[in-house]
């Protein structure tokens, strides 16, 4: 949620010595893509120049490849990427981080849904202006990318919504046939969760906005609960931090919501600033990031989390038990989080879109040069938010589904 408000975090190379940066032989990779060996950077001597003094700074890129590219650290990822997956940029509006957060796919109108940024010199939103929900028709992508092997810059709409809605900052869905945001709230105006028409006049209907009677802090990201309609969303402090709105009342938390019954509790706390959040398919298991490091305009503590956690999903009661860290990011912070059927976990982070596979394992990223706040599969592949770009990734791994009937 966060990257923006440093502006767009400048990711500068870390070149490994000549001993060290090359991939290793033997190994076949997408055009563009780099494998690097781990093997090749485990030790890099007392005379090593180049030491990476703050992950904010700092991307990891031992072969100084030229973004955008496919970087590898096991071979596994290729059973994601497949033997041909490159990344193209689809859409752009430098000045404007106008494709930040809250992507939600439709494969029905093969259209993509997302939010800009609430906040930073390029989210042109604060405590008086709102963010901005827009969309981009997948199809014509498509038709764009067969016309040319460059880039290209579809047309991003924007939707007309209503003024409930302010600072949209996650999504998922479709749900039951909508959108479903949650928001972040705006001065006095509450964080809330909400379900928006996809289709024209996209009519909002809020079905939470208080927890029994004190506001929100500002809600950060949600997804469903499989096989459920019930759903869970995180609810960080970044509003107040940013200046968008007023001190929390709240501690920093990941919050249940049944709307059939109207209950709302807490199902994990002991966080700084949590943020992403993700089941496994069958629901067992759920994953969910802390950007603690992040603190926003307070500044940067590099000492606080960076980190994927883990968590059993109490079968009877749906709370998270058995908490252990997953991943602790290289780079960056980890922000929004996908899976797809493999298992590999997907978090947009420093320097781009980073993949472990379902031990923890850091297997590969998607090296943009630049901060990725989320991500989500579609028909066509893995848009990537990158602020004021998106990017598509033509790789051959599938997201789980995220459709709730």
């Amino acid at each position: 949620m966060v990257a923006s408000a440093f502006g767009a975090l400048a990711i500068f190379f870390v070149a490994a010595s000549s001993t060290n940066a090359q991939s290793s032989p033997g190994v076949t990779v997408p055009p563009g893509a780099v494998y690097v060996n781990p093997l090749e950077y485990n030790v890099v001597g007392a005379d090593y120049t180049q030491w990476r003094n703050s992950s904010l700074v700092g991307g990891f890129n031992p072969a100084n490849t030229t973004p955008p590219f496919i970087q590898i650290f096991d071979t596994s990822f290729l059973e994601a990427t497949g033997p041909s997956a490159t990344i193209r940029l689809i859409a752009s509006n430098p000045g404007f981080a106008f494709a930040h957060e809250a992507p939600i796919y439709v494969p029905d109108l093969n259209v993509l849904f997302f939010s800009s940024s609430n906040s930073g010199p390029l989210g042109y939103s604060g405590w008086y202006n709102s963010s901005v929900v827009g969309m981009i028709n997948m199809t014509e992508v498509d038709m764009a990318l067969a016309s040319t092997t460059s880039d290209v810059n579809v047309q991003v709409q924007t939707l007309n919504l209503s003024d409930t809605v302010q600072m949209v900052n996650g999504g998922t869905g479709p749900y039951k046939g909508n959108l479903l945001f949650v928001t972040a709230g705006r001065a006095l105006l509450p964080p809330s969760v909400m379900v928006v028409n996809p289709n024209p006049p996209h009519n909002v209907t809020v079905l939470l906005d208080n927890f029994y009677g004190r506001q929100f802090n500002s809600l950060n990201d949600v997804k469903v609960l499989p096989g459920t309609d019930i759903m869970f969303f995180t609810d960080p402090s970044y509003g107040w931090l940013v200046g968008y709105r007023p001190e929390p009342m709240l501690p920093s938390q990941v919050y249940r919501f049944d709307p059939s019954t109207g209950q709302v509790r807490v199902v994990a706390d002991q966080f700084v600033h949590p943020n992403g959040i993700a089941f496994t398919h069958d629901g067992r298991t759920v994953f969910v990031s802390d950007s603690g490091i992040s603190s926003a305009t307070a500044g940067v503590n590099q000492t606080l989390p960076a980190t994927i956690y883990q968590f059993d999903v109490d079968p009877a009661t749906q709370s998270f038990k058995n908490r252990r860290v997953f991943a602790y990011v290289d780079s960056g912070f980890p922000d929004g989080i996908q899976l797809d059927t493999m298992g590999n976990v997907y978090s947009g982070c420093g320097e781009g879109t980073h993949v472990w596979n379902s031990n923890g394992t850091l297997i590969g990223k998607f090296f943009l040069n630049s901060t990725s706040a989320q991500m989500i599969f579609t028909k066509s592949g893995l848009a990537i938010l990158a602020s004021e770009t998106i990017y598509l990734v033509n790789i051959q791994a599938q997201g789980t589904n995220l459709i709730t009937y």
